[in-house]
């Protein structure tokens, strides 16, 4: 064989080596990483390029310290996750840079961090002003954990004592013109439903590239023609105008009303109604 197909057979059987290890320590090698997974993820791709290149000739030494590596990182993570004090020997703690509004010079130090590099990590969470930071720490993966003063934090619902309805994941139900009966029957609904709602927006089925339902049950859809305009969906704003038209018609009726018991029905129906309103606002409100 020419040096050519070596690469090519080592370069093949080495990316199913990679791929089988990496199956099985798992994601956690993709994504947030310790020092020792670091380390470990360094040493393993450096081990298979020098046998894909032909410098180590012997591949199976290659493939068993693949093994090795591969085994120890599975042991270590394994033991992390049994025991508190070896996790953080491995893995490493958290450091607080910034505690009660104010930095803590000593621990930049030991994690070796300028005010400069505290500064720009704290602008990547999009805060620009030390003053604004309550608490800020150094997570074991690089990252900073930021929590802002309650006066600089955006307000919530829970803040304005609001009702919010819960949210559901959204289902993708019509992919390229076809559509995914899993996810259509997961929102509770039938293909005559979809039918339905695909006839109101003056759409069909080969039409559409993308069809999603919200937690709400509407039907959103993106076409393969951008330069049609597909109607956005009106159903809750206009039941909720309707509520509203009916609870201002009570209210007009019982000033109008010469009776006192009819004034009295529909000022206590229009009340009812009113309550309603107040009640199903989050989930009418667009």
């Amino acid at each position: 064989m020419s040096d050519w197909s070596h690469i090519i057979v080592r370069s093949l059987l080495f990316m199913i080596v990679l791929f089988f290890f990496t199956k099985i320590l798992g994601k956690k090698q993709i994504s947030e990483i310790s020092f020792f997974e670091y380390i470990s993820g360094i040493t393993i791709g450096s081990i298979a390029g020098e046998v894909i290149m032909g410098l180590e000739s012997n591949m199976a030494h290659g493939i068993l310290a693949i093994f090795l590596f591969g085994s120890i990182t599975y042991l270590v993570d394994f033991l992390s996750l049994k025991s508190n004090s070896f996790r953080d020997f491995v893995e490493g703690k958290s450091t607080i840079f910034i505690k009660d509004g104010k930095i803590m010079e000593d621990n930049l130090k030991k994690e070796n961090y300028s005010t400069d590099e505290l500064g720009t990590l704290l602008r990547q969470k999009d805060v620009f002003n030390v003053a604004d930071v309550e608490f800020a720490v150094l997570e074991p993966t690089g990252d900073l954990s930021v929590l802002l003063k309650k006066e600089n934090r955006p307000l919530t619902a829970k803040d304005l004592n609001m009702k919010v309805p819960n949210e559901k994941a959204p289902q993708m139900i019509i992919r390229d013109g076809e559509i995914v009966f899993d996810a259509l029957a997961a929102v509770g609904k039938s293909k005559k439903w979809l039918d339905l709602e695909l006839e109101k927006l003056n759409v069909t089925l080969d039409n559409v590239f993308y069809g999603q339902v919200d937690s709400y049950g509407e039907l959103t859809v993106d076409l393969f023609d951008d330069k049609i305009q597909v109607p956005t969906p009106q159903t809750r704003p206009l039941l909720m105008a309707m509520m509203k038209k009916c609870q201002a018609d009570l209210e007009i009726f019982s000033l109008e009303t010469e009776s006192a018991d009819a004034k009295k029905m529909y000022e206590k129906n229009a009340k009812k109604l009113n309550e309603a309103i107040n009640t199903l606002s989050p989930y009418l409100s667009n």
